[in-house]
């Protein structure tokens, strides 16, 4: 911590990099030397018990066989006993620990099975240099009325990040990446905490542009409950009182800094 740096800001550092609540086992696939994930022994204990394609290994816990069936099995076995969130029929990328892609599994089985996610978010500038950003909508499964970033979502198994965010951006507001000015990736930022669900561990590749004038964002997938646009005095103001998601506030914070206003 900075001796120049807010409590608040400080508080956001110390979330965003939280071990697990209980403790976890190192998670691998069949073939592959590096973990791709974590999970509590309980619940291996349990899989194994249910039939499923796990076993103890002497390092932690492997899921044997294919890997994308194998993974879908347990997804599916997870789902059914309500051990992990909602199944969106979303397919994420499975990795190792030098990020290399080597499976893909449902989304909703992720945080069960400490899966690193990959997201994309979005921080709009109008050109006086106010930030766009968003209200989530109030059923959203996490962070549910808080406020976030412009755009913000997961890159799903068979895009790239830039299908991602412009997929994202035309969903939560309305815009198209190509209409938006100096759009350019600025920063990545990790996150690590226990959820409800299981661990959550997630890289984030954050992304800038100035949204031209008499242009302004039109939620289109109805997970946005409204938008606003924010003085860099006001933005800080609302972040210093807890205002934003975790990431986000993170996400706004460095970029702010990178902007040269003190927060």
């Amino acid at each position: 911590m900075s001796a120049s740096e807010p409590g608040w800001l400080s508080q956001l550092r110390a979330r965003a990099e939280q071990p697990p609540r209980r403790p976890r086992d190192a998670l691998f696939i069949a073939g592959c030397a590096s973990p791709v994930g974590s999970i509590e022994p309980g619940l291996a204990d349990r899989l194994r018990a249910d039939g499923l394609p796990i076993s103890a290994n002497g390092e932690g816990w492997q899921i044997a066989g294919a890997a994308d069936s194998a993974l879908g099995e347990v997804a599916r076995h997870l789902s059914a006993h309500g051990l992990c969130g909602k199944w969106r029929n979303e397919l994420l990328a499975v990795t190792d620990d030098t990020l290399r892609r080597l499976a893909v599994i449902e989304r909703a089985a992720v945080r069960p099975l400490g899966i690193a996610t990959f997201a994309v978010h979005l921080i709009g500038f109008t050109p006086q240099g106010w930030v766009w950003v968003q209200q989530r909508a109030l059923d959203k499964a996490t962070d549910p009325g808080q406020w976030d970033t412009l755009v913000g979502g997961l890159v799903a198994a068979d895009e790239s990040e830039a299908l991602a965010l412009e997929r994202e951006t035309w969903e939560e507001a309305g815009l198209r990446t190509d209409a938006l000015h100096g759009l350019a990736k600025v920063d990545r930022i990790s996150v690590r905490r226990p959820v409800r669900e299981g661990y959550m561990v997630e890289h984030i590749d954050v992304f800038e542009a100035v949204v031209p004038e008499g242009m302004a964002p039109v939620n289109q997938d109805g997970e946005v409950a409204r938008f606003d646009c924010m003085k860099p005095d006001d933005l800080i103001e609302r972040l210093a009182a807890d205002a934003f998601t975790l990431e986000a506030g993170l996400i706004l914070a460095r970029s702010l800094a990178r902007h040269g206003q003190r927060v």
